[in-house]
Protein backbone atom coordinates (compact mmCIF):
# COMPACT_ATOMS: atom_id res chain seq x y z
CA UNK A 1 0.00 0.00 0.00
CA UNK A 2 0.88 3.80 -1.03
CA UNK A 3 2.99 5.53 2.35
CA UNK A 4 1.22 8.65 1.06
CA UNK A 5 -1.28 9.04 3.84
CA UNK A 6 -3.52 11.11 0.97
CA UNK A 7 -3.65 8.28 -0.64
CA UNK A 8 -4.38 5.80 1.99
CA UNK A 9 -7.41 7.71 3.10
CA UNK A 10 -8.31 7.87 -0.36
CA UNK A 11 -7.79 3.92 -1.17
CA UNK A 12 -9.96 3.16 2.80
CA UNK A 13 -12.75 5.34 1.48
CA UNK A 14 -12.43 3.00 -1.82
CA UNK A 15 -12.87 -0.06 0.20
CA UNK A 16 -15.75 0.92 3.32
CA UNK A 17 -17.77 2.48 -0.07
CA UNK A 18 -17.25 -1.22 -1.50
CA UNK A 19 -18.19 -2.77 1.30
CA UNK A 20 -21.39 -0.90 1.78
CA UNK A 21 -22.11 -1.05 -2.23
CA UNK A 22 -21.51 -5.26 -1.58
CA UNK A 23 -23.91 -5.33 1.62
CA UNK A 24 -26.64 -2.92 -0.29
CA UNK A 25 -26.41 -4.93 -3.55
CA UNK A 26 -27.30 -8.10 -1.22
CA UNK A 27 -29.86 -6.94 0.33
CA UNK A 28 -31.93 -6.17 -3.04
CA UNK A 29 -30.77 -9.62 -4.27
CA UNK A 30 -32.60 -10.75 -1.00
CA UNK A 31 -35.36 -8.46 -1.92
CA UNK A 32 -35.34 -9.59 -5.74
CA UNK A 33 -35.12 -13.60 -4.58
CA UNK A 34 -38.12 -12.94 -2.08
CA UNK A 35 -40.49 -10.52 -4.86
CA UNK A 36 -40.14 -13.59 -7.06
CA UNK A 37 -41.37 -16.14 -4.97
CA UNK A 38 -44.19 -14.00 -4.38
CA UNK A 39 -44.82 -13.29 -8.00
CA UNK A 40 -44.82 -17.10 -8.54
CA UNK A 41 -47.09 -17.95 -5.75
CA UNK A 42 -49.29 -15.11 -7.67
CA UNK A 43 -48.79 -16.57 -10.85
CA UNK A 44 -49.85 -20.21 -9.38
CA UNK A 45 -52.66 -19.09 -7.67
CA UNK A 46 -53.93 -16.89 -10.79
CA UNK A 47 -53.50 -19.94 -13.09
CA UNK A 48 -55.57 -22.28 -10.49
CA UNK A 49 -58.37 -19.50 -10.54
CA UNK A 50 -58.23 -19.53 -14.88
CA UNK A 51 -57.97 -23.42 -14.49
CA UNK A 52 -61.81 -22.98 -12.22
CA UNK A 53 -63.03 -20.72 -14.13
CA UNK A 54 -62.62 -22.99 -17.09
CA UNK A 55 -63.91 -25.77 -15.18
CA UNK A 56 -66.97 -24.03 -13.95
CA UNK A 57 -68.00 -23.28 -17.33
CA UNK A 58 -67.34 -26.09 -18.83
CA UNK A 59 -69.83 -28.21 -16.56
CA UNK A 60 -73.65 -28.25 -17.33
CA UNK A 61 -76.24 -26.00 -15.61
CA UNK A 62 -78.07 -27.28 -13.35
CA UNK A 63 -81.89 -28.26 -13.66
CA UNK A 64 -83.97 -26.26 -11.82
CA UNK A 65 -84.67 -26.66 -8.08
CA UNK A 66 -88.18 -27.66 -7.76
CA UNK A 67 -88.21 -26.68 -4.36
CA UNK A 68 -87.99 -29.22 -0.92
CA UNK A 69 -90.05 -32.14 -0.43
CA UNK A 70 -93.23 -31.70 1.70
CA UNK A 71 -93.92 -34.83 3.94
CA UNK A 72 -96.64 -36.79 2.44
CA UNK A 73 -98.31 -37.36 5.80
CA UNK A 74 -101.36 -35.00 5.69
CA UNK A 75 -100.74 -33.23 8.77
CA UNK A 76 -97.93 -31.64 6.92
CA UNK A 77 -100.16 -30.39 4.22
CA UNK A 78 -102.61 -29.24 6.97
CA UNK A 79 -99.75 -27.44 8.82
CA UNK A 80 -99.07 -25.71 5.60
CA UNK A 81 -102.64 -24.41 4.66
CA UNK A 82 -103.35 -23.41 8.51
CA UNK A 83 -100.40 -21.08 8.13
CA UNK A 84 -101.17 -19.84 4.59
CA UNK A 85 -104.57 -19.14 5.97
CA UNK A 86 -103.18 -17.04 8.31
CA UNK A 87 -100.89 -15.11 7.01
CA UNK A 88 -98.70 -14.54 9.69
CA UNK A 89 -96.29 -16.87 11.94
CA UNK A 90 -97.86 -19.07 14.45
CA UNK A 91 -96.66 -20.79 17.35
CA UNK A 92 -97.57 -24.91 17.66
CA UNK A 93 -100.30 -24.48 20.79
CA UNK A 94 -101.68 -21.39 18.15
CA UNK A 95 -101.47 -23.56 15.61
CA UNK A 96 -103.16 -26.63 17.31
CA UNK A 97 -106.38 -24.56 17.56
CA UNK A 98 -106.40 -23.47 13.93
CA UNK A 99 -106.12 -27.18 12.26
CA UNK A 100 -109.34 -28.32 11.17
CA UNK A 101 -110.41 -30.16 13.79
CA UNK A 102 -108.38 -28.04 16.44
CA UNK A 103 -105.77 -30.80 18.00
CA UNK A 104 -105.77 -31.34 21.53
CA UNK A 105 -103.59 -29.51 23.63
CA UNK A 106 -101.92 -32.98 24.75
CA UNK A 107 -100.83 -33.32 21.33
CA UNK A 108 -98.90 -29.52 20.92
CA UNK A 109 -95.45 -31.54 20.93
CA UNK A 110 -96.03 -33.60 18.01
CA UNK A 111 -96.88 -30.86 16.31
CA UNK A 112 -94.29 -28.63 17.42
CA UNK A 113 -92.13 -31.57 16.10
CA UNK A 114 -93.50 -31.56 12.72
CA UNK A 115 -93.34 -27.76 12.92
CA UNK A 116 -88.93 -28.70 13.10
CA UNK A 117 -89.27 -31.30 10.70
CA UNK A 118 -90.51 -28.48 8.58
CA UNK A 119 -87.90 -25.64 9.26
CA UNK A 120 -84.76 -28.43 8.90
CA UNK A 121 -85.96 -29.41 5.49
CA UNK A 122 -86.18 -25.88 4.29
CA UNK A 123 -90.13 -25.48 3.94
CA UNK A 124 -90.91 -23.13 6.61
CA UNK A 125 -88.49 -20.83 8.99
CA UNK A 126 -88.63 -20.44 12.71
CA UNK A 127 -87.83 -16.26 13.05
CA UNK A 128 -87.57 -16.38 16.45
CA UNK A 129 -87.77 -19.74 19.00
CA UNK A 130 -91.29 -21.49 19.00
CA UNK A 131 -92.65 -19.07 15.77
CA UNK A 132 -93.26 -20.34 12.79
CA UNK A 133 -93.58 -18.98 8.96
CA UNK A 134 -93.47 -19.62 5.66
CA UNK A 135 -90.49 -18.10 3.83
CA UNK A 136 -92.54 -16.30 1.46
CA UNK A 137 -94.90 -14.63 4.60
Amino acid sequence: MSENPQVKAILEHIETRERELADQAGQFRARIEELTRQLGELDAESENLRITRKTLLTLPLPSPATGPDIPEHPAYQQILTALADAGRPMRARDLCQALDPPIPPKNTEGIRSKLKRLVSQGILIEPEPGLFARPDA
